[in-house]
């Protein structure tokens, strides 16, 4: 059950929505929970860990969108059968940028630090 393995640092500069996202996007990919698995209700999550039903339900939106869960109405949320589209979506997105800086001019190398400088900014953003 994902209450197990999730938990708020209320300590941390990262929202408790981002917190709860993270740490199930990462059972997800890890396998700890599989295709096909329950996940809680917003509410009853909301009350295990102590924060707003809102703050469940952003992150549940967040990983929907990410294809990495699916809700079915009352029948509640699931983990996607397809299990980690998040790497699809960053595959696409890839894709659409190297594109785009060869339309630019811009050299492969420096588009990769470019890129890199990037996702280190929000490496320390969320630390």
């Amino acid at each position: 059950m994902p209450e197990s393995f999730v938990t708020i640092d209320p300590a941390a500069t990262m929202p408790p929505f981002e917190q709860i996202r993270a740490q199930l996007r990462q059972a997800i990919r890890a396998g700890r929970m599989t295709p096909g698995a329950r996940l809680p209700t917003v509410r009853a999550l909301a009350t295990n860990l102590g924060v707003a039903t809102n703050t469940v339900a952003r992150a549940y939106r967040e990983l929907e969108r990410d294809d990495l869960i699916e809700t079915r109405g009352r029948m509640g949320s699931f983990v996607a059968a397809n299990g980690d589209a998040a790497h699809r979506h960053a595959q696409e997105a890839a894709a659409a940028y190297a594109a785009r800086v060869d339309n630019l001019g811009i050299a492969p190398d420096e588009a990769l630090i470019l890129v890199t400088r990037s996702l280190e900014s929000l490496t320390r953003e969320r630390s």
